[in-house]
């Protein structure tokens, strides 16, 4: 494969989906800079092999490239325990804010995003990728299944699990909030 083969496959491959690399790193990393750094890595590692990529689901290919990229980089600084504060700036636009609100009700929709956030980010990993890849990406079980490498079947018990505890986290929340 010359330059321009590789250049080609790799704009076709890796580029359409680099947003949804990012999220994925965001939400398994927790931390934005970490994010970039796995994603910046896992396009690399995209480049460096792309002529391997085979079939008609680039997404996943690239998705699974990036979620390994995550978890190496995790292993490398898990005795560090450094996390980033949550902060408006990573929640999504439509949960943070509506137009029409009033500032009661925008801080409302503020807050219950952040304890959103906060449950989904608690998620063990293995329940907490399979819930970003489905409900935010919203790929296939078979696409995710194949990004996680594992058995359709296992990615719908991991994402009935998630969405169990995240339901779960979410009601005690609630009733801590209220007074």
């Amino acid at each position: 494969m010359n330059d321009d083969q590789r250049r080609a496959r790799l704009e076709a491959v890796v580029l359409p989906h680099l947003d949804a690399a990012y999220n994925l790193a965001r939400w398994l990393m927790r931390d934005e800079w970490a994010a970039q750094d796995a994603v910046q890595d896992a396009a690399l590692r995209a480049v460096l092999h792309v002529e391997q990529q085979q079939g008609p689901n680039a997404k996943a290919w690239f998705m699974a490239i990036v979620r390994r990229s995550c978890i190496n980089a995790f292993n490398a600084r898990s005795g560090r325990g450094d996390e980033v504060p949550l902060d408006d700036e990573h929640l999504p636009a439509e949960l943070a804010t509506a137009a029409g609100d009033g500032p009661e009700e925008q801080a409302m929709r503020r807050a219950s995003a952040q304890q959103l956030h906060v449950c989904i980010e608690s998620l063990p990993l293995q329940y907490r990728e399979v819930l970003v890849l489905r409900e935010l990406e919203e790929l296939s079980y078979r696409e995710i299944g194949a990004i996680v490498d594992v058995p359709v079947g296992t990615v719908m018990s991991r994402l009935s699990r998630a969405r169990d505890l995240l339901a779960r986290k979410m009601h005690a929340v609630q009733r801590r909030a209220v007074p």
